[in-house]
């Protein structure tokens, strides 16, 4: 144990680990790297349920416009990737599947279908995202990302409010979908941290 990342580990200053937490520059690396393949993973959720109900629809706009700010914090995440020489996960080719079909399969549901994947997705990260930005509070070098990890928290949950305006708790089985989306996405974050 060296230097800033176990600063303190009884003198009070400093972030507070558990046994087995991941620690300065490993806790950084795996955010950027989840948050990386998070933001890729909801653009291909959007674009599944794009090609489904087609840019027409009358969801179409709203889904397009929540697409479009996911791919602004796809590229911010791009960009830490390359700067902080982040290895990104290797599970990206899988994500590229798995989003699609979610996002495809959501929206064979129909338009609260589709919003109510949105919903589980954004509920999940809203808790992940939290759970990021209070561990990079021991972190005071790192308030640039925490503050982007808030920024993108804050849209996560517009994305959440707005797809319960166009109800996504009248889709089909809500109950049921919601728990198997966000059962799948805590499967995929714990996968994207690790390899």
């Amino acid at each position: 144990m060296s230097g800033s990342d176990d600063k303190a580990a009884g003198s009070g200053e400093g972030p507070r680990w558990l046994p087995g937490d991941p620690a300065g520059r490993t806790m950084v690396d795996r955010i950027v790297r989840v948050d990386h393949a998070g933001e890729y993973g909801a653009v291909r959720i959007y674009a599944g349920q794009l090609a489904v109900l087609g840019r027409r629809h009358p969801a179409g706009a709203e889904i397009r416009r929540m697409a479009e700010q996911e791919e602004r914090h796809l590229e911010t995440f791009e960009t830490l990737i390359a700067e902080r020489r982040v290895r990104p996960t290797a599970l990206t080719p899988l994500w590229h599947l798995a989003g699609f079909g979610l996002g495809a399969a959501t929206a064979l549901l129909g338009s609260r279908g589709a919003m109510a994947c949105t919903v589980a997705v954004e509920e999940t990260i809203d808790q992940h995202y939290a759970a990021q930005a209070k561990a990079l509070e021991g972190l005071p070098e790192e308030a640039a990302l925490k503050a982007v990890v808030e920024e993108f928290r804050a849209d996560e949950l517009e994305h959440r409010d707005t797809a319960l305006a166009h109800g996504a708790e009248d889709a089909p089985a809500y109950p049921v979908l919601s728990a198997a989306v966000k059962a799948a996405s805590r499967v995929a974050i714990w996968l994207s941290e690790r390899i």
